[in-house]
């Protein structure tokens, strides 16, 4: 049997590196001149990487740790001993934990309410979720205004969207939020560093965990060959890509929805990957750049929020024994707007909020950004933002093969949608899925 991948992020290179194990003859096209998808690499100093794509892990991320001991990448603690910083009300405050200067009361039932909300969401099947098409009809903007009536609610909810989804509430579905928090482990972990979604990196950059597989398929891979056309008929699939027309008999389409359904099939498909009401996931990753991580030597974690952008976050992601980095966060509404900045104007916009945020640090040394809302071959980051719709017409064929094409990506898993371990589970179906047929 014969494979074509389309897509050499997580999920794609997952399937093939099983495929290949079970025999199969794989080829996988990468559009891009590296892979990893939506992990990427940046070296902000001689030796230093830090993640300008996915990055955080947390002990039930079963397979991406599993992964990581295959290929023997190890593990680093993200770290939060310190104060931590909030600038949401007039002024700038620090406190000892991460609760937020705000009303305790409304911030508290605003979590309750969240948490009765996911607790209601069936997560193998949120189309099939008691009241789904109600929950699917209201955006999660709608749903604030109804449900949150303290402004200090009203002004914490898109901040915690923000962090934990990289979305607008008026971008999503509240059936799509509520079954995101959920997929991720519930609120209180996704929400967690230590004991939660967000406990560990990579050391030296999930980037790595692709380019260790990658490395290990050869010359499988081809890079900058983007897919526009995949052509079924009796005896196989024509992928038409850059490099030419290839012939299997399966593919595998590990792209975002977004990405995927711009693709031409024949036949077509019988239902779209995406609709008008399906968004980029809103996050540009900004990095700031220190000598060394000198907000320790104040006490203060690194770990911030805002009412107002760009850095609407902050978090100390230093690599060990190297340079200071906060990594910066611009999502929801804030990102397409930021987005929009001349990279001068980009600049100059982060480097006065640092300074608000943190005045007892010199001006950054240096300054990246990433803006994966525009990415050509990503469509934004996290992941695919379903809007008002979205699970009803799309969540029950989300996985169910076009005849000879099969599906694979973090939109595709119902477990950790979102996260890399969602991406590499759906590598792990797909393969199973396709090998499954050889029998």
């Amino acid at each position: 049997m014969s494979v074509i991948v389309v897509g050499g992020g997580l999920a794609g290179l997952t399937a093939a590196t099983e495929l290949v194990s079970a025999g199969v003859e794989v080829t996988v096209l990468e559009a891009r001149d590296r892979v990893g998808g939506r992990t990427h690499g940046i070296e902000v100093a001689p030796g230093n990487w830090v993640d300008a794509g996915a990055a955080y892990l947390g002990e039930r991320h079963t397979s991406l740790l599993a992964l990581l001991a295959r290929t023997g990448l190890k593990t680093t603690p993200t770290t939060m001993a310190g104060a931590s910083t909030f600038a949401l009300n007039d002024g700038r405050d620090t406190s000892p934990g991460r609760f937020p200067p705000l009303n305790a009361v409304a911030l508290g039932g605003m979590f309750d309410l969240l948490d009765e909300l996911v607790a209601s969401v069936r997560v193998d099947a949120p189309w099939l979720t008691p009241n789904a098409a109600e929950l699917d009809a209201m955006t999660a903007a709608q749903w604030a205004r109804h449900n949150l009536p303290h402004p200090d609610a009203q002004l914490f909810f898109p901040l915690f969207l923000g962090e934990m989804m990289a979305a607008d509430p008026a971008d999503i579905s509240v059936l799509h939020m509520a079954f995101y928090l959920r997929s991720g482990g519930g609120v209180s972990y996704l929400n967690a560093f230590e004991g939660g979604a967000q406990e560990e990196r990579v050391a030296g950059g999930a980037h790595q965990v692709c380019e260790v597989l990658a490395a290990a398929l050869g010359d499988r891979v081809r890079l900058s060959d983007p897919v526009r056309a995949i052509h079924q008929d009796a005896d196989g699939v024509t992928v038409y890509a850059a490099s030419g027309e290839l012939r299997a008999d399966r593919v595998i389409v590990a792209l975002p929805p977004l990405l995927a359904d711009g693709l031409e099939y024949h036949p077509a498909l019988p239902a779209p990957r995406a609709s008008a009401q399906t968004a980029p996931g809103c996050a540009v990753k900004l990095h700031l750049v220190y000598p060394r991580p000198l907000w320790r030597e104040h006490g203060l974690s690194g770990w911030s929020v805002s009412a107002d952008g760009p850095l609407l976050s902050t978090v100390d992601d230093s690599p060990e024994g190297g340079v200071g980095v906060l990594t910066g966060f611009v999502t929801g509404s804030e990102a397409r707007r930021f987005g929009a900045l001349t990279y001068a104007e980009q600049r100059a916009a982060a480097f006065a909020q640092a300074r608000q945020l943190f005045p007892q640090l010199p001006d950054p040394v240096s300054f990246f950004v990433t803006d994966w809302v525009t990415a050509e071959y990503s469509r934004g980051c996290y992941a695919a933002l379903f809007g008002p719709g979205d699970w009803m017409r799309h969540g029950p064929h989300l996985t169910e093969p076009h005849q000879r094409v099969h599906w694979a990506g973090t939109e595709t898993s119902t477990e950790f949608f979102g996260l890399m371990e969602g991406a590499i589970r759906s590598g792990h179906r797909v393969a199973a899925e396709i090998t499954a047929e050889q029998h």
